[in-house]
């Protein structure tokens, strides 16, 4: 019986992150969302690792729509680079970025699943500098429901996960926090700029 529902859990985490990723992608491609790249980047690559040390952890079917968000992170960070969306790097840009590569080495270094996570949690909340930055000055270049959506799907990814422990929960916990976080900021900025 609990397979199943976590089962479930992981597929309706899966089906969001498709839902919210295939608009996002058609509106990058039209132009109406301008996605910051250095963004994408941080985000593809701590995705991707992440979701490799939650199945090191045991986080079983929970771990799948962290994977399947890593590939397409590192999809549109592909998109954002070749549509030249926002390719506008600033000095703390670079800063983010090269925080989030000195981040990396960790994985490598401590071969320990859970110093990974709490280093490429850090490193990805750092990819939101970027977006934060940018979304602060046009918030309404980017998409609240994107990322209204991201809550929901890691709310159900931590839901699927098979083994519960700091390692394979911290990851989708922080992204709820920072995604709550840009929404309300976004939210907030948009009603003063239009004020």
């Amino acid at each position: 019986m609990e397979f199943s529902l976590k089962l479930a859990f992981s597929v309706v985490a899966i089906v969001l992150t498709l839902v919210t990723f295939i608009p996002y992608i058609r509106a990058i491609l039209s132009g109406a969302i301008k996605p910051h790249v250095f963004t994408w980047i941080i985000w593809g690559i701590t995705t991707v690792i992440v979701f490799f040390a939650q199945l090191e952890a045991e986080g079983g079917m929970g771990a799948w729509p962290i994977g399947v968000s890593g590939v397409i992170t590192c999809f549109i960070a592909l998109l954002a680079f070749l549509k030249r969306a926002d390719i506008s790097i600033s000095k703390v840009d670079w800063l983010f970025f090269l925080a989030a590569l000195a981040s990396l080495p960790i994985w490598f270094l401590t071969s320990d699943p859970l110093w990974a996570v709490v280093a490429l949690t850090g490193v990805d909340l750092l990819g939101f500098g970027p977006t934060i930055r940018k979304a602060y000055h046009f918030p309404h270049d980017e998409n609240v429901s994107f990322f209204v959506f991201f809550v929901a799907r890691n709310s159900f990814a931590i839901l699927a996960l098979e083994h519960y422990s700091v390692t394979t929960v911290l990851f989708p916990a922080a992204i709820i926090g920072a995604c709550l976080v840009l929404v309300l900021m976004i939210n907030t900025r948009r009603r003063l700029v239009w004020a």
